[in-house]
Order: structure tokens, then C-alpha cells, then sequence
């Protein structure tokens, strides 16, 4: 068995035993969204060997007479019993790769980066690429973009490839640029750009679609390579109490991955899969959206389409310049007709569309291809806009005109804060991260991470949702506090409306008869605790289909315990 063999059966054991037979749990302090939005209590869950709740059990009800009505019991011990998390916006791969790759996410400074990329060189001397990401010359207070000569100094001659943060830009060194064959003289793409110092010549730094001139020449992954990072993003997310996530960008590799997984039954995550552009879409869907496989734990929903770029490198697209850089409104990836085409080829074959828009002038261009498109395809379309960061306040109302489901990501507003601040100027705050004013013109909201861009954490989501500060409580009172969310609608964001936002409302995301037994064990409740005291919420189990896949008290041993 080789060492990559290995560490895939040490992250999930390929025996997994059955969901218990007919099982209770009770003595438990549950909360779930009910049907009618509000949250609903309980003291306890019956389900099957299959993993579907048969019962909920409320207080003052009559309890499941035991062998006759269940054969076995688990006593909740008067623990906080949820249901289990759903990211509405994630990229799974790339969840576990990071995690094994060069990962600069929590540096504080280019030096402290610097210093953190030697090392990994100097450890990894048989790799003939160097490459990582989670650097962000904003936490870094740089004021620019790092350069190809600060990571020549301590890389040598081995191609380095490391992506920001938010994945719309990365950070090359000399090797990597000759390596592709990109010069002074190469042109910019269209909706992309080739960082230039002021003679001309390359910074290191290439932002959206010039990120491509690179990255054909990066050795592939390999489908063992694939398996061990699937294998590990499982974990990292159970760990978080995440059951089921939408991937956003899944490719054909990627597709084989979860179907390997699936097969050999190592595939506990449900995954609502999105795919990376059109050309994907026909390829693993062929005709039409794929059946949910694996007892749902795989369905290929539809496309993830790319209108804008990033704020942070300046790729999302504005109505006006940017605050900061007042030659530039940022970086369009398609026009009106392109978009409106693509979404077409994919709405005739029954795919959901979920497009990336993060500047207000990119939102208002998706919600008028929504609308424009709403008149031919008719029927329940759930059109997604992923992030839906900077909102001109005269588009909100069309969110809810148009259906919109407005899948945004909490941790963003307080990552982003001062950021947005330079970018923008005080006057289009007003639209930024609004998630309540979205929540009340009718747009259905879907909480997600974007992870690995941010950690996979909905307790830090959940915190950020109700207060609008940081891990350092900061500001005093809330970042634009009139967008602050109430905890039951904050919870659904992560729950119920995360299953909505992905057609899968009638198989889980709720606690419910003939729902999916997806549940978390936590110690802390999140409808009543302070957001300081959610974001530290641990997670001390995670069940899936009946089964349990993560235990907080043996954190390593990845043994998942269900098959359903």
C-alpha cells in the first residue's frame, strides 16, 4: 500500500458498518426549522435502518415503547441535538487539498508568509511545483500585490503557484512565469489582468482569466490524489457538524472522485454538485440533471457560471470605479448575451443556474438575465446568484420579483470589512452584505463558506449573521448593524434553506418524518447563546443517515459508522 493509499484508509475506513436498526434518541434539547419557517423544539428522533426519521418526539409526547417500537436507545444526556449544517457554497476538492497543500491562510505579514513558503520548499524537495494559496495582502496591511521577486528570494528556481485567498488571483514566481511562456510583452486577457510594475514589466500577480495562461502548466492531481483530498474534506466538514454541501465548480475529475467514493461506499457528505461552466455540465450530465445517487449523497444540480471577479483584487464588476482605483470598475468574465446564452443552454436542459456575482453592476446584470429568461423558462427554476456582495438598494426588490435565491456567505462581511470600506467609499455600503434587506424584498436566503476561501465554519457564519463583528467583537454594535439577521432565520439560512436553494427540501436540511436522519451533536445552543459564545460552539458529534461519522472525543480516527 502506498503512502497515499494509506492515508485515504486511515481517513475512511472502506467497511462501514449499517445505520442502528430502529433507533432513539432522546433526553436531547432539538431544534429544527419546521414547515412552517419557525423553529420547531423536540426532546428526541426515531429512525430507521435506513437512515429516515420515522418520528419526532416532542415534549408531553407519549415515548416509543422500547423492542416493540425501537431496538436500540441513545441517551442525549440533555445535550443541544441540530440538524446537521449545510454549505450552501463550497468547493469540496478544494477543501482537501488545501489542507495538504502550501497554505498561507493564516499569516499575518509577507514576511511571515515568506518565511512559511521556504520552509515548505525546503520540506517538499522532490515536488516540482510549489503550489498553495490563502495569502491576502489585505490581512497583510501590504497596501499591493507581493511580487515575483519577494518569492524568487526564497523559492529558487522550482515554479511556485500560490492562489489568493478568494481564488481570483494568484502569486508567481520567475520559474512559473517562464515556465508558461508569459513576458512583458504578453497581452492581458479579456476579463483578466497581468500585474505590471511601472516600467512595464510583470509584477508576479495574475488576476481571473489571465490566472489560465498558468495554470495548464501545473501537473495534474492524480485520481489517488483526488481520493486522499476528498477523503480529508469529508472530515474537515463533519468536524464542523457540515452534512451536505452545494460544490461550486465541480469538474469531470472531480465528478469521478465522488463516483469512486460512492462505489467503494467512502462518501458520507452529501454533495449538490454545480458544475465548472457549460461544457462540464453536458459532460456529466449529458441530457439533463442527474438522479440523487448513493442514497442521496450525490446529485449533479447545475451550473456555476462566472459573471465577475473578486473585490479584493478588484475583479468585481461596479457601476462606478472603484473607490481606490478610480481607472477600473473591475473585470466583467461575460457580457449580457453571453450570459443570457449560456444560462439558455443550460435552463432548456432542466439545469439550475447559480451565478457568481459580487459588484452591484454584476448583480444587476444577473437579475436581468433572470428576468429576461423568466418569461421563456417557466416552472421552478431556483435561480441562485452566489455571494450577491455589493447590491445597488434599487435592485433589491427585483431579488424577490425574480425568485432569486441569494446564497451568501456571513464570514465574507467581517473578513472583507475594512477592505470594502477602501474599495467602495461610505456610499455604496448601504448595499454591502445585505442580507436582511435582501431577506425582506423575498429573496430566499442560503448561508454558505466558500471554503476553502474561508473556513468551512457555519458557527463563525451563524456569529457574523447576528452581529455583524468579527472574532474581535469589532465594530461596537455591528458593521452596518440594520442588516443584522434574527437567530431563526440566520439558523435556516444554514439549514433549510441551504436544502431549498439546492432542490433538496424533501430529503433533508430539516429534522421530519421521512427526512434523512442528518443530525449534529452540539455544545452550545445557537438560538439563545451570545455570538461570541456561537462562534465557539464544538461540535461533539455528526450523524449522516443514521449513522455516526464524527465523534469529537476520538478526532483522528475518521471512522465513519453508516452505509445508508
Amino acid at each position: 500500500m502506498n503512502a497515499r493509499r494509506a492515508v485515504l484508509a486511515a481517513l475512511l475506513l472502506t467497511a462501514a458498518a449499517p445505520a442502528l436498526a430502529d433507533t432513539l434518541i432522546d433526553n436531547v434539547k432539538g431544534s429544527t426549522i419546521g414547515t412552517n419557517g419557525q423553529v420547531e423544539t423536540f426532546t428526541g428522533l426515531l429512525f430507521d435502518n435506513a437512515g429516515t426519521i420515522v418520528r419526532v418526539i416532542h415534549a408531553g409526547d407519549k415515548k416509543p415503547k422500547p423492542k416493540k417500537e425501537y431496538q436500540y436507545h441513545i441517551d442525549g444526556k440533555g445535550g443541544v441535538l441540530l440538524p446537521g449544517m449545510i454549505d450552501a457554497h463550497a468547493h469540496v476538492m478544494d477543501i482537501g487539498f488545501a489542507a495538504l497543500s502550501l497554505d498561507l491562510s493564516e499569516t499575518a505579514s509577507l514576511s511571515d508568509a515568506l518565511a512559511k513558503i521556504r520552509s515548505f520548499v525546503a520540506e517538499h524537495p522532490d515536488r516540482p511545483w510549489i503550489v498553495g494559496g490563502g495569502w491576502n495582502q489585505e490581512t497583510w496591511n501590504l497596501g499591493r500585490f507581493p511580487t515575483a521577486a519577494e518569492l524568487d528570494a526564497v523559492t529558487g528556481n522550482r515554479p511556485v503557484l500560490l492562489r489568493r485567498v478568494d481564488g481570483h488571483a494568484v502569486w508567481a514566481n520567475s520559474a512559473a512565469l517562464k515556465a508558461a511562456g508569459i513576458t512583458a510583452a504578453t497581452r492581458d486577457p479579456v476579463g483578466g489582468k497581468l500585474e505590471r510594475n511601472a516600467d512595464g514589466s510583470l509584477q508576479g500577480v495574475l488576476v481571473d482569466t489571465a490566472m489560465e495562461l498558468l495554470s495548464g502548466k501545473v501537473p495534474a492531481p492524480r485520481p489517488d490524489d483526488r481520493d486522499v483530498a476528498l477523503a480529508t474534506a469529508q472530515q474537515i466538514l463533519f468536524k464542523r457538524g457540515v452534512t451536505a454541501v452545494a460544490d461550486m465548480g465541480t469538474g469531470i475529475e472531480d465528478w469521478q472522485a465522488y463516483r469512486r467514493a460512492g462505489d467503494a461506499n467512502r462518501l458520507y457528505v452529501r454533495i449538490m454538485a454545480y458544475a465548472a461552466g457549460t461544457e462540464q455540465m453536458i459532460l456529466i450530465g449529458g441530457p439533463g440533471p442527474s438522479p440523487w445517487l448513493y442514497a442521496d449523497r450525490l446529485r449533479l444540480n447545475g451550473v456555476k457560471l462566472y459573471l465577475d471577479g473578486a473585490l479584493g483584487s478588484r475583479g468585481a464588476w461596479l457601476k462606478k470605479p472603484y473607490a481606490d482605483a478610480p481607472t477600473t470598475n473591475g473585470l466583467p468574465q461575460l457580457t449580457q448575451t453571453q450570459l443570457g446564452n449560456l444560462m439558455s443552454r443550460a435552463a432548456m436542459d432542466n439545469f439550475q443556474v447559480a451565478i457568481h456575482a459580487i459588484g452591484d453592476q454584476g448583480n444587476a446584470a444577473a437579475i436581468s438575465a433572470v428576468e429576461d429568461l423568466s418569461a421563456t423558462y417557466k416552472g421552478d427554476r431556483r435561480w441562485r446568484i452566489e455571494h450577491a456582495q455589493i447590491v445597488d438598494p434599487q435592485d433589491f426588490a427585483r431579488f424577490g420579483k425574480a425568485g432569486v435565491i441569494a446564497s451568501m456567505q456571513p464570514v465574507h462581511q467581517t473578513s472583507d470589512r475594512t477592505m470594502a470600506e477602501a474599495r467602495l467609499g461610505p456610499d455604496r455600503l448601504a448595499g454591502a452584505y445585505a442580507w436582511k434587506s435582501l431577506q425582506v424584498a423575498g429573496a430566499k436566503l442560503a448561508f454558505g463558506s466558500d471554503a476553502p476561501v474561508e473556513k468551512p465554519d457555519p458557527w463563525a457564519g451563524l456569529a457574523a449573521a447576528i452581529s455583524r463583528q468579527g472574532t474581535d467583537d469589532q465594530p461596537a454594535g455591528g458593521w452596518q448593524p440594520q442588516e443584522r439577521l434574527d437567530r431563526a432565520s440566520a439558523f435556516a439560512a444554514y439549514t433549510s434553506g441551504a436544502a431549498f436553494a439546492g432542490f433538496a427540501e424533501q430529503r433533508f436540511g430539516r429534522l421530519a418524518p421521512g427526512l434523512r436522519a442528518d443530525f449534529i451533536l452540539v455544545d452550545t445552543d445557537p438560538l439563545v447563546a451570545s455570538p461570541e459564545q456561537v462562534r465557539a460552539t464544538r461540535v461533539l458529534e455528526t450523524w449522516v443517515g443514521g449513522g455516526r461519522v464524527w465523534e469529537a472525543a476520538q478526532p483522528e480516527s475518521g471512522r465513519p459508522m453508516q452505509s445508508q
